[in-house]
């Protein structure tokens, strides 16, 4: 559909250690690979999304809820005719840098950094990760992924403007990113949305009843599934209803996307990035669809007593923790004799940890 548009490997501005090329892998290849490699995605299969593992083995995960947004932006990338090895890789870096405990995490580690001047941003993190934190090769720091790569990480789900992040203003601020990197923001909103009713149904927040009185789109389905399915079990018929979802929400993105495309006039992928505003975009009845999905969740799930609680409790302890090693930076990996910026040093260390291996490094500091 828009293969026009498509981000050719030959165009991109390469490395920023040069090196020679690989004779089977093309350069997007080569950075999915290292990036599913890297400590930093190993880690994501014990990290929070929004349900504790606690209550259920059935529950994503960080790595699980990574898989899902890469299915899903391959599956927008092939049929819109964009390139689907860097679609990939950027679905699949997109939330490395998340800490534990979901976003309750990120703001706490907020909130602590702000008070010496600095922001912690999981998208920057990533950024960190594959540039300097990940030590895997002798010949450069970081993986060495390509510009298109890093400049996905921190662009993809927002835009900024020159000097606004200074530390960013290499990656072409004020510039839209390609297409392939467009997509991944909304894939990753297809993914959360799904999945957290998903997950919101096993832990019996929600009925389909419930969404169907939020979601109007959704009483369609349910009605349509009830027809087609009337001896489904309760689960079945769920989980029918969900997947009808999703290839809504999908094919009005895409739809969505070629419309924006064919009216923007825009002829190739440089002037992507001079177009005022990004081009993947939802059809309008999908867009208010998606926006109630989100209200649903938010006042039946996420604003409930149960995860208000769990995010209370993290937050006490990511706070106590951040201030120990502010009072004892003997006790940070690496950061003796390195010279970092000392509360940046401790946000690289608590965001690498896992749920679990934050729990047992708080228990060895403070006791249960």
């Amino acid at each position: 559909m828009l293969e026009y548009l498509r981000f050719p490997v030959e165009a991109s501005r390469g490395r920023r250690y040069p090196e020679p090329g690989h004779a089977y892998r093309n350069p997007f290849q080569r950075d999915r690979d290292r990036i599913i490699h890297t400590r930093a995605f190993r880690r994501l299969e014990n990290k929070t999304q929004v349900f504790s593992p606690a209550l259920s083995d059935h529950f994503r995960n960080r790595l699980t809820h990574t898989l899902e947004v890469t299915q899903i932006a391959r599956t927008i990338a092939s049929a819109l005719g964009l390139n689907e090895d860097l679609t990939e890789a950027l679905a699949l870096v997109h939330d490395v840098g998340h800490p534990p405990f979901a976003h309750a995490g990120e703001d706490e580690l907020d909130r602590q950094i702000r008070k010496f001047g600095a922001r912690f941003d999981h998208n920057i993190q990533s950024l960190r990760i594959v540039e300097s934190l990940e030590q895997r090769y002798p010949r450069f720091p970081g993986l060495n992924l390509t510009f298109e790569v890093r400049e996905g990480i921190v662009k993809h789900s927002r835009d900024f403007e020159p000097g606004e992040i200074p530390e960013l203003d290499e990656y072409l601020p004020g510039q839209r990113p390609v297409l392939e990197a467009q997509i991944i923001d909304l894939a990753d909103e297809i993914a959360y949305n799904a999945a957290d009713l998903d997950d919101a149904y096993e832990a019996e927040f929600l009925t389909p009843e419930l969404v169907a009185e939020s979601v109007p789109l959704y009483a369609e389905i349910l009605d349509v599934v009830d027809t087609q399915f009337p001896g489904a079990s309760p689960r079945e018929r769920f989980q029918e209803s969900v997947r009808h979802l999703i290839d809504e929400l999908v094919s009005g993105l895409i739809q969505g996307s070629v419309a924006a495309v064919k009216d923007s006039g825009v002829s190739d992928f440089e002037a992507v990035r001079h177009y005022p505003t990004r081009l993947i975009r939802f059809t309008r009845p999908i867009a208010e669809t998606s926006a109630a999905l989100k209200r649903c969740l938010f006042e039946n799930v996420y604003a409930s007593d149960i995860l208000a609680e769990d995010r209370r409790q993290s937050t006490v302890l990511l706070c106590r923790t951040f201030e120990y090693l502010i009072e004892h930076p003997e006790k940070v990996p690496g950061f003796e004799g390195s010279g970092r910026f000392l509360p940046r040093a401790v946000c690289d260390f608590i965001s690498g940890m896992t749920d679990r291996y934050f729990l047992r490094y708080y228990e060895n500091l403070f006791g249960s």
